[in-house]
C-alpha cells in the first residue's frame, strides 16, 4: 500500500469519527486532538476503524504514533511491511 493510499485510509477513518473534517485545513504533523474536537473515545473509534480497514492489530501503546497524519501513515506503512501475508 502506498503512502497516498494510507493517507486516504487514515483520513477516512478519522472522518468516521469527525464527520465535519476538512482535509484541506488539517496540518499533517500536528496532533489530531489539538486540531479537532475529539476525545479519547473518538480517538479509540478512529484506531478501531484503522484496525478494521487494515486487519492488523494496533497495540494501545502505539496510539501516540497515530495521533498525526504523518505519524499514522509512517506507522501503518511500517506495520504493513511486518504483517504476515494471508
Amino acid at each position: 500500500m502506498t503512502d497516498e493510499e494510507l493517507r486516504k485510509l487514515v483520513l477516512n477513518a478519522l472522518a468516521s469519527v469527525v464527520p465535519e473534517l476538512e482535509e484541506a485545513t488539517l496540518v499533517a504533523d500536528k496532533s489530531f486532538r489539538d486540531q479537532l474536537d475529539i476525545d479519547s473515545v473518538d480517538f479509540l473509534n478512529y484506531v478501531i476503524a484503522l484496525h478494521e480497514a487494515l486487519k492488523i492489530d494496533i497495540p494501545e501503546a502505539d496510539d501516540p504514533q497515530l495521533s498525526t497524519l504523518n505519524g499514522a501513515v509512517a506507522y501503518l506503512g511500517r506495520r504493513l511491511k511486518k504483517a504476515p501475508s494471508p
